[in-house]
């Protein structure tokens, strides 16, 4: 009687199995393809717009904070902070505080007139 009973919820849940694999694997209308077009393009743009909050929080926290290492700049080109510490380092497109050895630490161009 177990063995029946064991045999035949097996049966089902191996059954269950099958119809949902394949429910699963219709194929997307027009309408299903633009919908994922554009959350797609909506997680893009909110993930550029978080970056970009970022580095502009951090760059404002650093210029309170750190000082602006006058006449050097970054490997990207931009500023150079030094925290407390003596510490140098700058403030990548994501909003991240990159550590810098000296030997990375390059000359600022003179501004043209």
């Amino acid at each position: 009687m177990k063995k029946k009973l064991v045999m035949g919820l097996l049966t089902m849940a191996l059954i269950g199995g099958v119809t949902l694999s394949v429910s699963a694997q219709e194929k997307k209308t027009e309408v299903g393809k633009a919908l994922d077009k554009t959350g797609k393009a909506i997680g893009k743009g909110a993930k550029s717009v978080g970056n970009k909050t970022a580095e502009v929080a951090v760059k404002g926290g650093s210029k309170v904070a750190d000082k602006t290492w006058k006449g050097k700049m970054a490997p990207d080109g931009s500023d150079v902070y030094i925290n407390a510490k003596n510490e140098k380092y700058y403030v990548n497109a994501k909003g991240a505080k990159i550590w810098l050895k000296p030997s990375q630490i390059k000359n600022r161009p003179a501004a043209k007139n």
